[in-house]
């Protein structure tokens, strides 16, 4: 069964549980953003309290991909602040992580995150390893596609050599809106950081959280106040189509999230201006 669309979900309105990276991360809590039933497949918000710690030598038999949020993570020697970026292949050893001050991170796991000690059978694959990467330093690109809207960046983090997936953050103008929908041959995965975005489906806020499978029709959006956000797309390389939309923009939109059922029940009521995450 293939994960199940989620679009959207408040991340805020989800329970904290520890079951999810009791084995990775013992001691730290998880809300989960979505599963893949098949695969073990994790997205995940990963809190590490401060002073928390984990040594030992150790691999993980899934990729692990991360953007800090808040605080800074440590893992062998690295510090990962502030929208700090990573994508760890699995096999990938490590020694020691820990989070002096706490964490918030945004965290991607390709399989269920059960560590194995001592050295990897195998070595990682170092053409899709990035160990690091600051999200400040990387520069905005402009029209990625000629059709999209003007008023967007990208800060292009990671290029799969292998699937082709890709990971990036788009930042958007205040009052900038489109006409048009959008569909993707890719399932698209998203995190809102800032802003909000009004869009067919409701107003996302800081928080919200959407996996949408290839093929679907979406949007148009626009924002008010100016937003970023976190994308990755599964499946390989993002391409566009446009096209009309079943409704045209609207800036008060109906809060009409499509959740499976496990989720529903965390998203009954539109969310707040003033909900944080």
């Amino acid at each position: 069964m293939p994960r199940p669309r989620i679009e959207f979900v408040q991340s805020q309105f989800l329970p904290w549980q520890t079951a999810p990276v009791a084995a990775a991360r013992p001691g730290a809590e998880a809300r989960v953003l979505s599963r893949d039933p098949d695969t073990g497949a994790l997205s995940l918000l990963v809190r590490y309290p401060a002073g928390w710690a984990r040594e030992g030598e150790e691999w993980l038999p899934a990729d692990e991909e991360f953007l800090v949020l808040q605080g800074a993570l440590e893992i062998d020697g690295r510090r990962y602040g502030l929208r700090h970026y990573a994508h760890l292949p699995e096999r990938l050893p490590r020694r020691r992580m820990a989070a002096p001050d706490g964490a918030l991170v945004l965290t991607f796991f390709s399989a269920a995150p059960v560590p194995r000690a001592g050295p990897p059978p195998a070595p990682p694959d170092p053409a899709r390893t990035l160990l690091q990467l600051d999200g400040f330093a990387v520069p905005y690109t402009g029209r990625f596609h000629p059709e999209f809207p003007p008023g967007a960046g990208r800060k292009v983090l990671y290029d799969d050599p292998v699937t082709g997936d890709q990971s990036w953050m788009l930042g958007t103008l205040p009052m900038r809106w489109a006409e048009r929908a959008e569909r993707h041959p890719v399932v698209e995965e998203m995190f809102l950081i800032h802003g909000e975005v009004h869009g067919n489906l409701g107003v996302m806020r800081p928080g919200a959280y959407f996996w949408r499978p290839p093929g679907i029709p979406h949007g148009p959006y626009g924002t008010l106040t100016g937003n970023l956000y976190f994308f990755r797309t599964k499946g390989g390389p993002l391409s566009t189509e446009y096209e009309d939309p079943a409704e045209p923009f609207r800036w008060d939109p109906p809060h009409a999230p499509i959740l499976p059922e496990e989720i529903a029940p965390f998203a009954a009521a539109a969310p707040s201006a003033a909900d944080g995450w």
